[in-house]
């Protein structure tokens, strides 16, 4: 049966299976995550973190009691991740890959220096949507999401917060819509034509043979806009649909944001004056943390540099991925990194 330690622990913000599994491997139990002191946790942990915070820990086991008083007084059936009957394709369910996120932020990030002005479109769905309206909130670029429902309501109810900020940094949330309106499957891919309508351009970063993104990719085509796609490698299903755009001449292949300014040919903004390279690399202070950190532990996994380092995953990934083109630190297979 299901405890209130493991509904709270299913509440921690940013908790996925795998950070889950990491943190109990250590731990030991989610009892033992809400019972121990918060130094008594960071010690065995080895960081600090918001999560492990003493009064954030005691408000979700709070509100995890009050759930399972709602659970028991109406007969729910609670399913967690490590039950056995929890769905385990739920398990190997992902919404993108660390590769493509990665990408993501490298091409907002890019687009946000070269052209400040740009706006990124998406849907706030699951996967690269979300992560696309995130890169482009930390790279201060105005986005919109085309919402499947109404707007008396988010979903999903996760990316709630990053509605909020989008909001809150000259974005907008579309919806053609009513708050009377059902959510309904079949809205999600009908909003599609939206996306595509009003972009200049559709960038597919991650998908398979077939899947909403390539469903977009197939109306902007039909509406004479241009389709642009990141490549992937030939076996990974994450990148299928991707490779097969570029390989039927159904869109561009895109690595970067310059891709994306030959393709569209938006006038280019002026080359900056050169600087005198040093003899030695010059590292920002984020990457000579980064480089200590991998000096000192060797080859490591993603999740591992975030949890040591405190630093946001999409962060880290970004970081990584512009310090492996400049030749500083190397991708190993099972997201796991080393220096160069």
């Amino acid at each position: 049966m299901t405890s209130e330690y493991e509904i709270a622990f299913a509440l921690v913000r940013g908790m996925s299976v795998d950070l889950a599994r990491k943190i109990l491997d250590v731990v030991e139990s989610e009892q033992n995550f809400f019972v121990l002191k918060q130094s008594e946790l960071e010690g065995i942990i080895g960081a600090k973190n918001r999560i492990l915070e003493s009064a954030y820990r005691n408000e979700i086991l709070e509100k995890a009691r009050r759930e399972m008083e709602f659970v028991n007084a109406n007969s729910i059936d609670l399913y967690y991740f490590r039950d056995a009957a929890f769905p385990q394709r739920m398990l190997d369910a992902i919404d993108a890959t660390q590769y493509g996120k990665a990408i993501t932020d490298k091409i907002i990030g890019e687009l946000a220096e070269m052209y400040p002005d740009v706006m990124i479109v998406s849907g706030l769905a699951y996967g690269i949507d979300v992560a696309a309206h995130q890169a482009s909130l930390a790279h201060s670029v105005s986005t919109i999401a085309i919402l499947g429902h109404g707007l008396n309501t988010i979903y999903p109810a996760t990316h709630r917060s990053v509605a909020v900020d989008m909001l809150r940094h000259n974005g907008a949330l579309l919806s053609e819509y009513t708050s009377q309106d059902a959510i309904h499957r079949g809205n999600f891919l009908a909003r599609n034509r939206i996306v595509a309508a009003i972009s200049d351009c559709t960038l597919v970063v991650e998908s398979a043979v077939k899947g909403g993104a390539m469903v977009t990719a197939s109306i902007a085509n039909s509406y004479n806009r241009d389709v642009l796609a990141v490549p992937g490698r030939a076996n990974d299903p994450f990148s299928m649909g991707c490779n097969a755009l570029i390989r039927d001449n159904k869109a561009s292949l895109v690595t970067c944001a310059d891709d994306i300014a030959n393709v569209m040919r938006w006038p280019k903004p002026k080359p900056k004056v050169p600087v005198e390279q040093s003899l030695f690399p010059e590292y920002t202070d984020e990457e000579k943390l980064i480089i200590d950190f991998l000096t000192q532990h060797g080859e490591c996994h993603v999740n591992d540099i975030a949890c040591h380092l405190n630093v946001p995953i999409h962060t880290l990934l970004s970081q990584l991925v512009d310090m492996e083109f400049n030749g500083y630190v190397r991708a190993v297979p099972g997201s796991r990194y080393t220096l160069a």
